[in-house]
């Protein structure tokens, strides 16, 4: 661990809460002291009130804001004489420190302050930084830890015993802290949670923090327990798309709704599942009570589905009988699945928090391993996980939370994703929750979206081999496939049919048509064990119903198209599979239609540009974002007893019409 301070960076940040600022992201940056969200730092301050009285506040990381990209809004100002008035109350339950810091934070605006505000303001010291490091937890999380701590740190640091964050635990320190502290003391270790430093401006806070845990790595490093072999060896199958989406299809069933199942087949991930001493390692309980709270209880060992579903249902018949009540007791079920073959699979209500909790583990790998290497990996009991796992606190969070975005767990595969239609289809199924994988041949598609619920694939859909492998990594990141979205096509030059080349007739067909089939015919099992039913939207074009001169490839593959669509809706009716077909006309926003295009054309027919692009019925302008908005339609509940159809989208055309 080494210290990130730059002169000439924190030079740029003028003032205490500026500096506060900048040594908090310098924090968030290294994953191994905070890892999404969390960690809190603080710095205390004083200015006038309203009345020009000069008045003590805790700058204190509000909640929902993390320290690595945190700004000034991201601290609630908390009145210090309040905070230290609660800290000297013999008791005081969470929900009721809740309501006083919210009543003791003097901007109505600012975020809630995080609940260990009060153990903040205890410390008699301007900053106070506060992480969760890794290095730590592998020292505590043993059963001769305090000893570990102690021939580590010296008195450095004061031992504080392993109480649930809240009220209690700034009642323990604020008993504790003063007794024990020595001429020596920079940090104070908590046991089984986490490591604060401080100081009289943020580099000193900031850099005791590194020293501290640079201390605990020499240590691990001086007992042969920092690193640990890991084999290369491990490969996880070829093919897992079919287990992983029925393994998804099953959770989602127990959980009420479905679910994102992601995979990480990182060879450290397939090793650590393949430990002898795995089941007594990871079933004890997480590294930390703040991952508790983001990776839920223990992992699940293998990849046996009824033994994991039956783990889901257990938590849900024992605290939360009620079905609606189901998707938010959710976040007490496991999160976590270790497997021999494919590694660690994590299960979220979106692909973030899936994401998150992968991040999680990951860590937690290496603090169980190394704990186990130095000494015996020894988590908190069972009560304490209980107790953390069904705070009131959290739980009141979880109440308070909206309904979902109406795709959030489902999965969605647009072809032809880099542009035009595609690309507006990606951005509205992300909005509407849904985790997104588009294809394309454009290597744009990679960097569509920065999401962490959307994955872009360079694939060539003539490809049937391509197909599958885009398909599996889909499943691997995902879960499985609810929606799919047949976007991708070519629109060939305009030729009579007398003049028409058979090579671009056939590149026509393979591309609108057989490319489709293909698609269609490889995602029909995955599209089977889609938990809420899944639906297919075909983009077609006006041209179905209504042709013109000159575009017969093109016109006779989307006719066909339209056919295969139709049958698909027959033939998958019975599986709960709705297929719906839209019929887009004179989308002038994609990558078909460049200005000078658009100006012959308008030309053509004595228009200005304006006037062509709304040369319909409803004098309108159809827009890429007006046909993703009616696909994502078409996958929702409005549609849910359509099958088979034909929706123009195109203004009005008087001959389809």
């Amino acid at each position: 661990m080494r210290s990130l301070w730059d002169d000439k960076e924190a030079a740029g940040f003028k003032g205490d809460i500026a500096q506060r600022v900048y040594t908090s992201r310098l924090l968030g940056r290294e994953p191994a002291l905070v890892l999404h969200g969390g960690g809190n730092t603080s710095v205390k301050i004083e200015r006038a009130n309203l009345f020009g009285e000069p008045e003590r506040l805790l700058m204190v990381k509000g909640s929902g804001w993390d320290l690595a990209t945190i700004e000034a809004p991201g601290f609630a100002p908390v009145r210090m004489d309040h905070l230290l008035k609660l800290a000297a109350l013999p008791r005081l339950s969470d929900p009721q420190m809740a309501a006083e810091l919210r009543v003791a934070t003097v901007d109505p605006a600012a975020p809630a302050p995080s609940v260990e505000s009060i153990l903040h303001a205890i410390l008699p010291f301007k900053f106070v930084d506060h992480t969760h490091a890794d290095a730590l937890l592998s020292l505590t999380n043993t059963p001769h830890g305090v000893e570990h701590v102690r021939e580590a740190f010296g008195e450095r640091v004061v031992i504080i015993p392993y109480v649930m964050p809240g009220f209690d635990l700034a009642r323990v320190c604020a008993e504790r802290f003063p007794r024990e502290r020595t001429g020596k003391t920079v940090g104070m270790v908590l046991m089984c949670h986490g490591l604060f430093t401080w100081g009289e401006n943020a580099r000193t806070a900031y850099e005791r923090m590194i020293a501290l845990v640079g201390r605990a790595e020499r240590y691990l490093r001086a007992r042969e327990a920092w690193t640990y072999p890991v084999s290369r060896k491990w490969r996880a199958p070829k093919t897992l798309r079919l287990d992983l989406a029925n393994l998804r299809r099953e959770i989602s069933g127990a959980a009420g709704g479905p679910m994102i199942v992601a995979t990480n087949s990182d060879p450290i991930f397939i090793d650590f599942a393949r430990r002898k001493d795995i089941a007594a390692l990871s079933q004890q309980g997480p590294a930390t009570p703040d991952h508790i709270l983001r990776t839920k209880q223990r992992p699940m060992l293998g990849r046996d589905v009824a033994k994991f579903v039956a783990e889901y249902r257990r938590y849900f018949e024992t605290y939360a009988p009620a079905a609606k009540q189901k998707l938010t007791m959710l976040d007490a079920a496991p999160r976590i699945a270790l497997d021999p073959e494919f590694g660690l699979a994590t299960v979220g209500k979106t692909a973030a928090e899936a994401a998150i909790a992968a991040d999680i583990y990951r860590h937690t790998v290496d603090v169980l391993s190394r704990a186990a290497a130095l000494d015996q990996w020894r988590a908190l009991p069972t009560k304490d996980l209980f107790e953390v796992e069904y705070w009131d606190l959290e739980q009141a969070k979880l109440r308070r939370q909206g309904a979902p975005p109406r795709f959030a767990g489902e999965v969605a595969l647009i072809t032809g994703g880099a542009s035009g239609i595609g690309a507006a289809c990606v951005e509205t199924f992300l909005k509407q929750g849904a985790a997104v994988v588009a294809l394309d041949l454009s290597a744009k598609v990679k960097e569509l979206s920065p999401h962490p619920a959307y994955l872009g694939l360079v694939c060539d859909v003539t490809d049937a081999q391509a197909l599958r492998d885009a398909l599996e990594a889909a499943v691997r990141r995902f879960g499985g496939l609810d929606m799919l979205v047949l976007n991708a096509g070519v629109f060939p030059s305009s030729r009579t049919i007398g003049a028409m080349d058979s090579e671009e007739w056939e590149r026509t067909m393979r591309v609108n048509l057989d490319a489709n089939l293909l698609l269609l015919r490889e995602a029909h099992p995955l599209l089977q064990l889609a938990p809420a039913g899944a639906r297919v939207v075909v983009i077609a074009s006006k041209n179905v119903p209504a042709p013109g001169p000159g575009a017969s490839a093109y016109s006779a593959s989307k006719a066909a198209l339209t056919q295969l669509a139709r049958v698909a809706a027959l033939e998958w009716g019975g599986e709960g599979i709705r297929v719906n077909i839209l019929h887009p006309n004179a989308v002038f926003d994609t990558a078909l239609w460049t200005d000078e295009v658009l100006a012959k054309r308008a030309k053509n027919y004595g228009l200005s540009v304006d006037e062509y692009k709304r040369n319909n019925v409803l004098r309108t302008e159809v827009r890429s974002r007006d046909v993703a908005a009616l696909t994502a339609e078409m996958c929702g509940p409005s549609f849910a007893k359509t099958t088979g159809a034909q929706v123009p989208i195109d203004g009005g055309n008087e001959r389809v019409i």
